[in-house]
């Protein structure tokens, strides 16, 4: 079996330490942390190097055998202080992520292409790649618009974080993976979903945040998505449903993306991989 890692938003009302327990618990070998607000007035949870909250997250994560995946979220907008996200790197790579995600929030593609190398840049320093994560409802919204800021971006850890949900919604699919270089997909979630597509960009947000399905539960062509991955991809599982709570969300996650993986090889990408 496949080591899995849990994305934060699948139960953002856990704190790390909470959260860390619940994923071991479950079987994940790994989770991903919310240390920035994705929205104004969203949890996070970050800490710092040196303080006593620090060090007792990694005294959890040592004892449940969980390690950090990622830290998230950071928005490549107009205004983003990069430099000032320092002190968030450097925690969670101390406490062992390799990535952090950021999201493209600026309609001037040049900037944020500047931004993005810089956020590069400085995530080198602490050992860290960057994953772009496009999400349709902003100004990064597809992987053409994702692959393109990596490309002339033109930095060595820079990458892009496949969301199933995200891919299949901006009408991308399997296919256009195939496309990419290995180094750029280092990281993917999954979760499931109906067929139909939510009509509105407000449906879609909602979707996204509070409407999605236990991997193989829905119509998203997840094998084929598998399949068009590198095999050494880190897979995690996104899936926020409040209909259950969060322990039996979780262990729901991990159980239902075991079943979708046992027994399927991953191996050379395939050209041509479809829904």
């Amino acid at each position: 079996m496949i080591a899995l890692g849990l994305a934060h938003l699948t139960a953002l009302q856990l704190a790390p330490a909470a959260l860390v327990a619940e994923a071991a618990r479950a079987g994940f070998a790994a989770v991903g942390l919310r240390y920035i607000p994705a929205t104004t007035d969203g949890p996070a949870y970050p800490t710092e190097v040196g303080t006593e909250a620090h060090r007792a997250l990694k005294r959890v994560l040592a004892g449940e055998g969980v390690r950090v995946s990622d830290i998230e979220l950071v928005q490549l907008t107009p205004a983003v202080d990069v430099a000032s996200l320092a002190g968030r790197l450097e925690a969670g790579a101390d406490l062992g992520a390799t990535a952090v995600i950021a999201s493209g929030d600026d309609p001037d593609q040049s900037r944020l292409t500047a931004h993005f190398a810089e956020l590069c840049r400085l995530a080198a320093s602490f050992g860290l790649r960057v994953d772009l994560e496009f999400m349709r409802w902003r100004a990064v919204g597809n992987l053409a618009q994702a692959a393109a800021i990596v490309r002339d971006a033109s930095q060595m850890n820079g990458a892009i974080l496949i969301d199933a949900l995200h891919l299949t919604r901006s009408g991308g699919e399997a296919a256009d993976l195939i496309l990419l270089p290995d180094q750029w997909l280092r990281s993917a979630q999954l979760c499931d979903a109906i067929a139909k597509p939510p009509a509105t960009e407000h449906a879609i947000i909602a979707e996204a945040r509070e409407g999605r399905l236990p991997p193989g539960h829905g119509a998203l062509p997840l094998v084929s998505l598998i399949e068009a991955l590198p095999a050494d991809t880190r897979l995690s599982v996104e899936m926020p449903m409040p209909a259950l709570g969060a322990r039996e969300r979780i262990t729901t996650a991990f159980n239902a993306t075991r079943n979708l993986l046992e027994g399927r090889p991953r191996g050379t990408r395939r050209r041509g991989c479809r829904g």
